[in-house]
């Protein structure tokens, strides 16, 4: 993963749960993940599933991912090709799937960005600059651990790469 991500803004607020990320109704497509992303985020922003680009930052309130452990809630996120979730707080379970699958889970304040915002989430130097509106916040870095499992591309991808998990792994 780059160290420097950038795209565009899809604004969401509070308490966005994993049924609102997959909706349940939609699960029984679990085993075709590109079918369950075309229903990504639809009941939070219909455009979203119709209009996500590669590259697009999704930004949040508290709690995101919130409710069930569905993995495939981080999964669908990483098809539509967001590349990061800016999000004041997250579910523990989320946070780590994120990681895990390849997603940069973002810690910082959201407020001020809006939807169709340029952003850009320097994940080294723990900085998001919304480039439309001239704000810069700081965020909180990832442990080395997890930044490295990033980089790789996530957790599958970390243990092919260095042939098992190893705390000695990180950088």
């Amino acid at each position: 993963m780059e160290k420097i991500l950038r795209g565009k803004a899809w604004r969401f607020g509070d308490g966005i749960s994993t049924d609102h990320i997959t909706p349940g109704r939609y699960y029984h497509l679990r085993g075709n993940l590109q079918a369950l992303a075309e229903h990504t985020l639809e009941d939070a922003d219909p455009d979203f599933a119709r209009h996500a680009q590669p590259g697009d930052i999704v930004v949040a309130g508290k709690n995101f991912g919130q409710g069930s452990s569905r993995e495939h809630a981080a999964l669908v996120l990483k098809e539509r090709g967001i590349r990061a979730i800016l999000a004041k707080s997250f579910a523990r379970i989320f946070f780590r799937n994120a990681v895990n699958v390849g997603l940069a889970p973002v810690l910082c304040d959201t407020d001020g960005f809006e939807k169709g915002d340029e952003l850009e989430v320097d994940l080294e130097k723990g900085v998001v600059r919304n480039l439309t509106k001239g704000l810069e916040r700081s965020c909180d870095p990832l442990p080395p651990l997890m930044g490295a499992i990033l980089a790789d591309g996530g957790l599958t991808a970390h243990i092919m790469k260095h042939g098992g998990f190893k705390w000695e792994n990180t950088p």
